[in-house]
């Protein structure tokens, strides 16, 4: 059984609701755990402030059809229990070019959760003002993209073919 977390505003009356999903990225998520694998085979160290993809993340991306949106809601599910962790990259980052940085990530960052003892119709717990102002943060970034990256990491139990997440924007 699964249960989700609907958070954000209503929906604007008469607006026809736009919802994006996250779309994994494999190719990237394989280039990104080729240049962990290939500082480990050399014994090199990351750059100053490199990023590198941990074992339990994946690279995600949302394309933007419409690029002027407000941010309604996130739909987020989980079956069972665990931490979903979703964070944003705000450059346009080329990965075969230049190496992921810490200060391109964005705050705040997006977590979802259910602990391992809670019934698993309680919906999922999440910092509510963060989801807001990150979601909104998503339509601003949308404005001037027409793609924008993520880093999505499972924990806990969660795996990704236990969550689903999306988002909900009305045009403007």
């Amino acid at each position: 059984m699964s249960s989700s977390v609907d958070s954000g505003l209503d929906k604007a009356p008469g607006a026809e609701a736009i919802t994006l999903s996250f779309t994994e990225d494999s190719a990237l998520t394989e280039l990104m755990r080729q240049r962990v694998a290939a500082l480990q085979r050399t014994g090199q160290k990351r750059q100053d402030g490199e990023r590198l993809l941990l074992p339990h993340e994946a690279a995600y991306r949302l394309d933007f059809r419409v690029q002027e949106l407000a941010f309604t809601r996130w739909h987020v599910a989980l079956t069972g229990h665990g931490r979903v962790t979703v964070t944003g990259i705000s450059q346009l980052w080329t990965p075969d070019l230049t190496h992921l940085m810490t200060r391109q990530l964005l705050e705040p960052v997006g977590t979802f959760w259910r602990n391992a003892g809670d019934p698993v119709d309680l919906p999922l717990k999440c910092l509510e003002a963060d989801m807001q102002e990150f979601g909104e943060r998503i339509a601003e970034m949308a404005k001037v993209r027409k793609v924008m990256y993520f880093l999505i990491a499972y924990k806990e139990g969660a795996t990704p073919d236990k969550v689903s997440c999306s988002l909900e924007f009305t045009p403007e």
